[in-house]
């Protein structure tokens, strides 16, 4: 990111080697991590659908001798892009809460078809086709999403994920932007809050208003397998 070696932000990937194990590529950084551009500028707004970009898939690193750039494989984005790139990471932010809740349309319409739009216009499943189906009010404050039941060490466990309803319809109806504020300005609430104290199982809450709860069920005797006639 960045003219080289002004990198604005701390960068790192992660490959999932199978057995080889992860490993974690980690770019060091001296910039303050903002991305400059102007405040303006239409290809910020993370309200607006996202074209995919096409970036020549090459890095250009400067010669010691002061001769040609060299070129190396990756992706370099320059300043020129800065405003595209907050609209993408500003909207894959806004796919992942709306995924996080269980809305695959909703999803949809965040992504690029590079980024996997197809699958959530035309695949349904229990995660990713349930809009708000679910609702949890928690010391007073209602979210919305979805829930799921499963066994986590033979323990029958159920699993509730979702957004705050306020956030969620910001989401719901594409308002990025003032979803950004107003998550921003609610974060200290939501850093003193005890949910806790008012649901019987863990709770875990994010700063930006995405919360996943979760609590034990009781178990359900099984049934008998009948058995075969000779």
């Amino acid at each position: 990111m960045g003219p080289w070696n002004e990198t604005p932000v701390l960068v790192t990937s992660t490959e999932l080697l199978g057995q080889g194990g992860i490993t974690v590529h980690v770019l060091q950084t001296h910039g303050d991590g903002a991305l400059v551009f102007a405040p303006d500028d239409p290809a910020a707004d993370a309200d607006q659908v996202l074209d995919d970009l096409n970036i020549y898939p090459d890095v250009r690193v400067p010669d010691p001798g002061g001769g040609e750039d060299q070129r190396a494989s990756g992706f370099q984005v320059q300043p020129d892009q800065y405003a595209w790139f907050r609209r993408a990471l500003a909207r894959a932010e806004a796919a992942g809460l709306t995924g996080f809740t269980g809305g695959g349309e909703l999803t949809a319409q965040y992504l690029t078809k590079r980024q996997g739009r197809r699958h959530f216009e035309g695949f349904t499943h229990a995660g990713t086709g349930i809009v708000q189906d679910v609702e949890v009010e928690i010391d007073g404050v209602t979210f919305v999403g979805t829930d799921h039941v499963f066994r986590l060490n033979g323990t029958r466990v159920e699993a509730f994920s979702g957004l705050a309803e306020n956030l969620f319809r910001l989401l719901r109806d594409g308002r990025v932007e003032q979803y950004r504020r107003e998550a921003h300005a609610l974060r200290s609430s939501w850093r003193s809050a005890r949910f806790e104290d008012d649901w019987d199982g863990p709770v875990s809450l994010r700063e930006d208003g995405s919360i996943m709860v979760m609590s034990l069920l009781p178990e359900t005797p099984r049934r008998r397998r009948a058995k075969k006639r000779s």
